[in-house]
C-alpha cells in the first residue's frame, strides 16, 4: 500500500534556492507534515544525534546533497553509518545532486541505505515516486 504523506521530511544541503524550491514543492503536494534542514553533513548529524538522544523519530526521508561544506554527503553517510546506523533504521535516504559523475553514480551503490539518486532539480514527480515506493 502506497504511503499518501509522510510526517517528516529531511533536507541536507547547503544551497538555499534548492532548499526553498524543494519545500515549496513539497508543500504544493502535500508531501509531509514537517520540514528539517540541516545545512551541512556535521550539522545533520549532529541535529540527528539530537532527536535520536530525545528518543524521538527520525525523519521518514531524507533528500542528502553529496558536496556541501564542512562534511560532504558521502562523509555523512560514513560517519552515521559507523556511529549510529540506527538513525537509518526507518528512514530512506535519497542521494540529491546536480552531478552527472559516473563514479558518484557507481559510488551510490555501496550504500545499502540509499534508496535511489535524484539528479537536481527535485520535480513534483520524483516526489510521488518517492511517496509511492515507501510502505506502511
Amino acid at each position: 500500500m502506497a504511503v499518501s504523506k509522510i510526517k517528516t521530511c529531511c533536507i541536507i544541503d547547503d544551497d538555499p534556492i534548492f532548499i526553498y524550491g524543494t519545500r515549496r514543492i513539497m508543500k504544493e503536494v502535500n508531501f509531509c507534515d514537517e520540514f528539517i534542514v540541516f545545512n551541512d553533513g556535521q550539522d545533520a548529524l549532529d541535529g540527528l544525534s539530537k532527536i535520536v538522544d530525545l528518543g524521538k523519530k527520525v525523519p521518514q526521508v531524507m533528500f542528502l546533497d553529496l558536496n556541501m561544506p564542512v562534511m560532504n554527503g558521502w562523509e555523512f553517510l560514513d560517519e552515521v553509518l559507523q556511529l549510529h546506523s540506527n538513525i537509518f533504521e526507518n528512514t530512506s535516504v535519497y542521494i540529491t545532486s546536480s552531478s552527472l559523475d559516473p563514479r558518484d553514480l557507481e559510488k551510490v551503490k555501496n550504500y545499502k541505505v540509499v534508496s535511489n539518486y535524484i539528479l537536481k532539480p527535485i520535480t513534483p514527480n520524483d516526489l510521488e515516486t518517492v511517496l509511492n515506493s515507501l510502505k506502511n
